[in-house]
């Protein structure tokens, strides 16, 4: 029995590539540099998936910062 698997293209490797710098706090400027790109706008726009758990505890600092807590 074989695995049926479909072709990955690097893309989706940059992607992920990308995102995991990110969430281990690598500086934009060095992911543009990593992944070769020619402006940091494409790295900001395109490559910087910010995961769930960041992004519900960026929303937890807002409210705590609101609520003085």
């Amino acid at each position: 029995m074989r695995a049926s698997v479909d072709k990955v293209g690097w893309h989706p490797f940059r992607h992920t590539f990308s995102s995991i710098l990110h969430n281990a706090g690598t500086k934009m400027a060095v992911q543009k540099e990593l992944l070769r790109q020619a402006g940091i706008s494409t790295t900001l726009n395109l490559y910087a998936q910010a995961e769930s758990a960041a992004k519900r505890e960026a929303v937890h600092q807002v409210a705590r910062g609101l609520l003085n807590t």
